[in-house]
């Protein structure tokens, strides 16, 4: 089965494990996601089926947006609510958590993380060490080292403030640490009170992955000509036979000596000039289609050549 769909993850499962549960309900063999969501953590999953895993690192998945809420005064191995190890229920600062001025340094603590930031990613996260999985080190009691990253926080909004919580949305770039950027705020938060304040994320929510954005409960099915951000390549008839067999086999090609045999489309998706140069397109066919890099001088390289057609579940 070839098929791309958004689906729903809900919290409490690993994104490993629902994928399972989606192959083994749809009688799928092969399947990949975008991006893993955090156990604890729901929303949307772009999946693909078959052939259409070759397709995820063609598809805009940014921004990503979360909404998150922030628990102060909780502390977790994990930087959620799976591995709490301590709950601050008498906060030393809890007056001050509750004032007016704390509202305005909540929302200080959240505005202020626009831009390039570093962070450290979580022990318990997929970053891989020596080959291994940095959550199956954390989760064996071993010590995890991770170096410094950084993420894009294109926006954020405070959503909502109410002590103990705080509750956000963050437009934020691919391979982000949600958790890693409550940790940040907690920071901010501890340097405006003048307190050590310990948080962690008690809900995450994927809203959104680029466009993208799936529905809790249910399978949305996707044409991948329609979500592909590539201008289409038209063929005329005269020359469609003859191009179709090399773009099947992968055969070294040129459009040289097509000039006026085919035509470009825009692709709604497409922000550049389909005319750029070095620019990628989509070629289609009865039943496959192919995703080309055109020169200027008219040479095609493939980057994927032969894709079947077929986008419903």
């Amino acid at each position: 089965m070839n098929a791309l769909f958004l689906a729903y993850k809900p919290a409490f499962i690993s994104s490993n494990a629902f994928l399972h549960r989606i192959k083994k309900r749809h009688n799928i063999a092969k399947a990949g996601f975008s991006g893993t969501l955090d156990p604890f953590a729901q929303g949307s999953l772009l999946i693909a089926a078959g052939a259409y895993t070759k397709l995820l690192p063609f598809i805009p998945t940014e921004p990503k947006v979360y909404e998150a809420t922030l628990w102060l005064g909780a502390e977790s191995a994990s930087l959620d609510t799976e591995n709490i190890i301590h709950i601050d229920s008498a906060l030393p600062f809890a007056k001050t958590l509750g004032s007016a001025h704390a509202q305005e340094m909540a929302q200080e603590a959240v505005q202020n993380l626009r831009g390039e930031i570093a962070y450290t990613p979580p022990a318990f996260s997929a970053k891989r060490i020596d080959g291994k999985r940095a959550y199956t080190l954390a989760r064996a009691g071993e010590k995890v080292t991770l170096e410094q990253a950084y993420m894009q926080v294109y926006d954020i909004k405070l959503l909502c403030y109410n002590p103990p919580f705080i509750t956000f949305r963050a437009h934020v770039s691919k391979g982000s640490y949600i958790r890693s950027l409550g940790q940040i705020i907690a920071q901010n938060l501890s340097k405006a009170l003048g307190l050590e304040v310990s948080a962690t994320l008690s809900t995450l929510k994927r809203i959104s992955e680029g466009s993208l954005q799936a529905k809790s409960g249910a399978l949305i099915a996707l044409n991948p000509l329609e979500i592909l951000p590539f201008p289409h390549l038209v063929l005329d008839e005269c020359i469609r036979d003859y191009f179709k067999d090399r773009f099947y086999h992968g055969k070294p090609s040129t459009l040289k000596s097509a000039q006026g045999n085919f035509k470009i489309l825009p692709n709604t998706h497409n922000k550049k000039n389909p005319q750029s140069k070095n620019s990628l397109h989509i070629v289609q066919f009865e039943d496959f289609f192919s995703i080309i890099g055109l020169q200027p001088n008219g040479t095609i390289s493939y980057l994927l050549n032969r894709i079947p057609y077929a986008h419903t579940l």
